[in-house]
């Protein structure tokens, strides 16, 4: 999908924004019942998270899939946070100028780390030399749009047993999104003391329902 079929299909989606704790949500339905649903930093214009609900092809809702933000946003529970105590934590959070993954709990050396862009498979591949963790991801943005890898945008730290790793974001990735957020902040943002979807119908035009909208 090119630059600009994948902006236009953000742009022709039924939209709904909330505003609330200092963030703008969006909310996209498109065409194939598929949604979106997006948090942007109201200061800072960072998107914080992106997620995905898709239809099965027995057009079955799924749950709700991360692309952006810390998986435990919603407040893990205690099992949760005993049962990954000690596992590594897989999470992606961007810049605006770069994507960025943290892997948490890996306590190992930087020198055993190796981080690299492997291009035919479209994907960055995460290996240590003590054969201790391995890890393959793609880049959904630079799928989505058919972007290649570049291993020259491509960077990693170690900190506090953490990995930290950077990709600059292609010109096209940066413009794409600066477009993107023209149209959202042409959206009326409403006020979640404003609304009660339940209380007062508000339509779907306006309000799909807490669920969709509140992410």
């Amino acid at each position: 999908m090119a630059v600009e079929s994948w902006l236009q299909m953000l742009k022709c989606s039924k939209k709904t924004a909330l505003i609330h704790d200092g963030k703008r949500k969006i909310h996209y339905l498109f065409t194939d019942g598929n949604e979106m649903a997006e948090e942007y930093n109201l200061n800072t214009d960072v998107l914080l998270v992106r997620k995905w609900r898709k239809k099965s092809t027995l057009g079955v809702q799924g749950q709700w899939q991360l692309e952006i933000g810390e998986p435990f946003a919603a407040g893990p529970s205690d099992a949760e946070i005993k049962e990954n105590g000690s596992n590594p934590i897989f999470s992606r959070t961007d810049t605006k100028t770069h994507f960025q993954w943290r892997i948490r709990n890996l306590p190992y050396p930087k020198d055993v780390f190796s981080v690299s862009v492997e291009p035919p498979e479209r994907c960055i591949v995460v290996k240590t030399s003590n054969k201790k963790y391995y890890k393959k991801f793609s880049i959904a943005d630079l799928d989505r749009i058919q972007l290649p890898l570049n291993s020259d945008d491509l960077s990693f730290t170690l900190v506090n047993s953490t990995l930290i790793i950077t990709y600059k974001k292609p010109k096209e990735i940066l413009t794409l999104e600066q477009e993107l957020l023209k149209e959202v902040k042409k959206l009326k943002g409403t006020s979640e003391n404003d609304v009660d979807c339940k209380t007062h119908g508000a339509s779907v035009s306006r309000c799909q329902s807490d669920g969709d909208v509140d992410v």
